[in-house]
């Protein structure tokens, strides 16, 4: 069975899950163009979830999938976040902000059973993981639910640790996708590689399909990602600035500007490639004595609303792909059409329409 099949969608095509981007609009308009929409669940709380899904169930019934992180709750560190506030003083005073006034909090949401009780009553028909797989309990109860599970890796050994644990499909995130890096096993940024690289070993490795993901943004790119073994590919940095995305009118100012990305982990604690700003150069971009992910966004979180009512991108989180320059204005209709034609001719066992 190949992925398509295997996920019940028209084209082995799905839309990256990016919180702070996007809702449940840009999944409905995937889902619609013949791809696997995503609805990004980390930065809701559950009634908020569960609001965005019933909106996306209204919108489109074909197949949709619901993204989880599984990252351990962090413990305070009291002595380490009153560093970071010394060393983000000066940012508050430039937009009279009490920095003492921050507390810690996480922001962010791993996957429970609050998250399993909302998987449960929808029963989408993929799941999602970024940051590894839940505890086996939870992790059942999201089978039982008749859900097909994915999720990243960023190294042939996370594949393989994910197929052991009897994940349906694997996502090869690539060193160049934007957002947040998926590595679980190992935070050592050296062990991971571009896709190209990756993608390869990784379809070698393991019996499972693996997904694409990482600088893909047209048409070429999909074709180069299915000629080295991809069962499929997964896009988000094309996406970006599509009228049914959510993102910020700063964030999409940069995409639009000849600037860079780079990795870094000043804003939420954990490494995500983003576009080069002036946080990322003046805290980092990689800094190691930033607060744990995600308790370290707490403390981005007041300097980037400032920031951009003055319309800066100077704290903001920029996430994006290597290969963002390529991002056009469009619908996401059109950019799913257009990402398809690299897939080669029309699918003749194309699910049908639901």
């Amino acid at each position: 069975m190949d992925l398509a099949d295997l996920l019940g969608i028209r084209w082995p095509l799905l839309q990256a899950p990016m919180a702070g981007v996007q809702g449940s609009r840009l999944a409905v308009a995937v889902c619609e163009a013949g791809g696997l929409g995503a609805l990004p669940a980390a930065a809701l709380t559950p009634a908020a979830l569960d609001a965005e899904i019933q909106r996306l169930r209204s919108g489109t019934d074909q197949p949709w999938n619901l993204n989880f992180f599984c990252h351990p709750s962090p413990a305070s560190d009291a002595s380490r976040e009153q560093a970071w506030r010394q060393r983000l003083r000066p940012d508050y005073e430039r937009f009279g902000l009490d920095v003492e006034r921050i507390a810690a909090t996480p922001g962010r949401r791993p996957f429970d059973a609050d998250a399993l009780a909302l998987v449960q009553a929808h029963r989408p028909a993929v799941v999602s993981f970024h940051f590894g797989l839940p505890a086996d309990d939870l992790l059942a109860g999201v089978r039982a639910a008749g859900c097909r599970v994915l999720s990243s890796a960023t190294t042939v050994e996370e594949a393989r640790w994910l197929q052991a644990r009897g994940v349906d499909a694997v996502i090869a995130q690539g060193w160049e996708a934007g957002g947040h890096r998926g590595h679980f096993l190992s935070d050592n940024l050296s062990l991971q590689a571009d896709l190209s690289a990756l993608l390869p070993r990784m379809v070698a490795a393991v019996d499972v399909p693996v997904i694409a993901a990482g600088g893909i943004v047209d048409a070429q790119g999909v074709a180069g990602a299915m000629t080295r073994g991809a069962a499929g590919v997964q896009i988000g940095t094309a996406y970006l600035l599509c009228p049914e995305a959510d993102t910020r009118a700063v964030h999409r100012q940069a995409l639009r500007e000849p600037r860079t990305t780079a990795v870094t982990n000043v804003f939420t604690g954990r490494p995500a490639r983003g576009i080069v700003n002036w946080a990322m150069g003046s805290w980092g971009p990689l800094a190691a004595d930033a607060p744990a992910f995600p308790l370290a966004t707490a403390f981005s979180a007041p300097l980037r609303e400032a920031a951009e009512a003055q319309g800066l991108d100077d704290y903001s989180l920029l996430w994006a792909g290597r290969q963002f320059p390529a991002c056009r204005d469009a619908s996401a209709a059109e950019i799913t059409a257009a990402l398809i034609q690299g897939f080669g001719l029309p699918r003749q066992d194309a699910a049908p329409d639901r």
